[in-house]
């Protein structure tokens, strides 16, 4: 076993996991990555003499063997797919890869002493009144966000068993460069920035009054190195505060795909089962984590729109739907 502590991401390519391998690297820390690429792009990371790389799909492939070689301090488990409205269609896809996949993690923090950070979401409240307060029971009303509450409910036991340490954050509605926008299914401004670059209309799901907060990733890389070692055993809702209606944003994006000589129109399609009003508080992230979010919607979108016009031409995938009853036409 290497005598130098690391730190180690899963989901290290996607956009949680990306930006924060370079701010830990920035701070001087030795990074493991784990990722499986099967929601992001290996050309999107960078080499780093501090960042050691793993392509393994976590709850299939053996990483104890990682845990083994390299001295862990905490892991920061990122590794999801956040599909929240896909789903109810992919019920054994969902919870493989957000419950199977998780608990591989927790054992081996388990076997190893490893503080585990685990980002889990707001989809755990469901409808309830928003804002959401960490203190309100989780009422999640699809599998994405039973999943992550299932996920939450097992660390706690892991916790009180075996002393494993933990955070949990949830996180909610985060932009930045490095964020997969060639999903079809996830990331409603990626999705919006994609299509308008294609000169495709924007499609909004319903009546477009749903509300979300949207907030840059920069504001949460100093919170997430907070809880390395402090805060065990806590849960933490990390965001924007201002929230806004879907039909705003598409029009934001539509606004600035006009300054890249861009004319998309906007077209309502039909609704989805989705929480209508989603959004946190996050006065617990401020004064324990020192959490300060200043994002500022416009000028976050103008400069995700600037790197997602010079990337490639991805492909845009369909997944595989176990339930296609009642699914959505454009989806299909």
């Amino acid at each position: 076993m290497e005598d130098k502590e690391y730190i180690l991401i899963t989901g290290v390519a996607g956009l949680l996991g990306n930006h924060f391998y370079r701010y830990l690297l920035d701070k001087g820390y030795n990074v493991i990555g784990i990722d499986d690429f099967s929601g992001s792009y290996p050309d999107l990371l960078s080499g780093h003499p501090n960042f050691t790389l793993y392509s393994k799909k976590i709850g299939e492939d053996d990483i104890s063997f990682i845990f083994k070689k390299h001295n862990i301090k905490t892991v920061y488990h990122f590794a999801a797919y956040a599909a929240e409205g896909l789903s109810p269609f992919i019920r054994k896809y969902n919870y493989n890869n957000n419950v199977i996949a998780s608990v591989d993690v927790i054992n081996n923090c388990i076997n190893h002493d490893c503080k585990m950070v685990f980002t889990s979401s707001m989809a755990v409240y469901g409808s309830q009144k928003a804002p959401f307060t960490e203190d309100m029971t989780p009422k999640p009303i699809d599998p994405y966000g039973i999943a992550k509450y299932c996920v939450e409910m097992d660390i706690n036991e892991a916790f009180k068993q075996f002393g494993m340490r933990y955070t949990i954050i949830r996180p909610h509605n985060v932009l930045g460069i490095y964020q997969n926008i060639w999903d079809k299914y996830r990331n409603v401004i990626g999705i919006f920035i994609r299509k308008a670059i294609k000169r495709e209309p924007l499609l909004v799901y319903g009546d477009g009054n749903q509300t979300r907060a949207f907030s840059d990733i920069k504001y949460y890389m100093n919170p997430f190195l907070s809880v390395l070692e402090e805060h065990n055993n806590e849960i933490f809702n990390i965001g924007a505060d201002n929230y806004f209606t879907i039909n705003h944003v598409a029009n934001l994006v539509k606004d600035i795909a006009s300054d890249f000589n861009i004319n998309v129109d906007i077209r309502h399609e039909e609704p989805r089962h989705e929480v209508k009003h989603a959004y946190c508080d996050h006065t617990k992230a401020k004064s324990k984590l020192q959490f300060n979010d200043e994002t500022d919607l416009k000028v976050l979108i103008l400069e995700m729109f600037s790197w997602a016009i010079n990337q490639p031409d991805r492909s845009v995938k369909l997944m595989d739907y176990e339930v296609s009853k009642n699914i959505y036409s454009y989806w299909l």
